[in-house]
């Protein structure tokens, strides 16, 4: 059997004045945001110790005097951070004000970390924390965005309570773990306030925090260098802080007006019940848009959710009402991203309401992040980022792989393909939808790497689960998208 086999080229970002570029920092420093903040400075609230308050303050003060690149040998993957002097990659500075602060005391610290249950002393941080950005928002200070800057004795309470508490679902369940998270929980208690958040882990601001093993090992995470840090910090606080978007994937010539949408699933905490959860992006301005589904139903012990056809017509109505308020017309063509496979009547939902908005054009597809095909190059680097392989209908593609632009492969572990599963009525060949979906990988303001696996429909769906599970029934969403990720 035969495979088409060819590697994409890394797709291009536009940025302001409508120049590209394909990296996030080059083309930040070059052109500046692709919608300019109007303001002088985003206002910046912090909450947490005594010290990681500090911290930040410094922290800031040096990256707005800028961070040499971590090495020569890769510049591209390691650039320097210019600063935030005039014409800097952001047009705008970034100000903690003094009065903007709020202390979570090291009595209220030291009881969370003693509490023996581990969902109560997550709930307990939660609050301790939400107390004072409230009063951020009450007082006259009120910032654009808040960090919550985590001591390392709240990470290490915080995060062992999600990795060490058991969960009652499988490991297969396609609604994740039930145990309790912090982000998730946080993310849906500040979720009416009038600023969004950004969680900052204290060995970001401060090198000499020791972050424990048992933490490290378990969330696979490495400290970047301080150019790294700054860069991926500010793009967040930019985009959170300003309601502007950075960077948008380049549109192609004549490319039709399109909506992309992301279904994911979640349960509610505490439940049973499997609901949907779909974040809508609109291409033409980057804008990402919130929406709840109805419930979910599963094959098997939370495994293959899908929607009746009935719930599935009034999602994607729900999305087409929206993006028909915001730009005044219907996408000519939509692009539908599901964590699991299709149903026939499932898809039936989806494309009724498509027709009934004479939206012709239209692809249906399955992202599968497990496929136990992988692809071999000749030497001692993984596949090139872009590679992608034609099943016979199927497409194997790599988000992650060894970069040229970066001169190295710039993961920890052999990298794994995604395989694209698209329904029968797509409209799209399955080489044009993998091309796309490569590009929709970089669409991601929490981090300026080009080495991201999962396209932003699916990637923000994700993390907006992770969220509305922590959202009583009843209680209004926001819209948002900024609070959520």
């Amino acid at each position: 059997m035969n495979f088409d086999v060819r590697i994409f080229d890394e797709p291009e970002l536009e940025f302001g004045g409508q120049q590209h570029h394909p990296d996030p920092r080059l083309g930040l420093t070059e052109a500046g945001p692709l919608q300019t903040y109007p303001g002088d400075a985003i206002k910046v609230g912090v909450v947490g110790s005594s010290k990681t308050i500090e911290s930040a303050t410094v922290f800031f003060a040096a990256m707005a005097n800028g961070f040499e690149g971590k090495s020569e040998k890769h510049p591209n993957l390691h650039p320097a951070f210019p600063g935030l002097g005039n014409q800097n990659p952001f047009r705008c500075r970034f100000d903690i004000d003094a009065n903007a602060t709020g202390i979570v005391t090291q009595a209220k610290i030291d009881k969370i970390v003693k509490e023996p249950s581990h969902t109560k002393a997550v709930e307990m941080a939660v609050d301790a924390i939400f107390t004072e950005l409230q009063a951020l928002e009450d007082g006259g200070n009120s910032p654009q965005v808040a960090l919550v800057a985590l001591p390392v004795a709240l990470i290490d309470r915080v995060w062992g309570a999600k990795v060490e508490a058991k969960s009652s679902t499988e490991s297969e369940d396609s609604s994740g773990s039930d145990a309790p998270n912090f982000r998730g929980m946080l993310k849906a208690k500040c979720m009416a306030l009038k600023f969004p958040i950004q969680i900052l882990w204290e060995d970001v601001i401060d090198e000499k925090a020791v972050i424990s093993r048992k933490v490290k090992e378990t969330s696979a995470r490495n400290i970047q260098d301080e150019a790294g840090r700054s860069w991926n910090l500010l793009a967040s606080l930019y985009y959170k802080g300003s309601g502007r978007i950075p960077w948008r994937r380049s549109p192609k010539e004549g490319e039709f007006a399109a909506c992309y949408v992301g279904i994911s699933f979640y349960r509610e905490a505490g439940g049973q019940q499997l609901f949907t959860s779909a974040a809508q992006m609109f291409d033409e301005r980057g804008r990402g848009f919130i929406l709840k589904g109805k419930r979910a139903w599963t094959e098997s012990r939370g495994r293959h959710p899908y929607l009746t056809k009935e719930d599935a017509k009034e999602l994607v109505v729900n999305v087409l009402q929206a993006y028909w308020d915001h730009h005044k017309h219907y996408p000519a063509r939509v692009i539908v991203l599901k964590t699991s496979r299709f149903r026939d009547e499932e898809a039936e939902g989806i494309l009724e309401a498509l027709e009934e908005a004479n939206t012709e054009m239209r692809d249906l597809v399955w992202v599968q992040e497990s496929y136990s095909v992988k692809v071999l190059r000749d030497g001692n680097y993984p596949v090139l980022r872009g590679t992608f392989v034609d099943l016979g209908g199927k497409g194997l593609l790599y988000t992650n792989g060894s970069m040229p632009y970066y001169g190295t492969y710039p993961g920890q572990y052999d990298p794994r393909p995604l395989l694209l599963c698209p329904h029968s009525s797509c409209e799209s060949t399955i080489a044009q939808i993998a091309e796309e979906v490569l590009s929709m990988t970089k669409i991601n303001w929490n981090s300026t790497q080009m080495n991201q696996k999962l396209p932003i429909p699916i990637r923000a769906a994700r993390k907006v689960g992770e969220v509305l599970k922590y959202v009583p029934e009843g209680q209004p969403i926001s819209p948002d998208y900024r609070k959520y990720i």
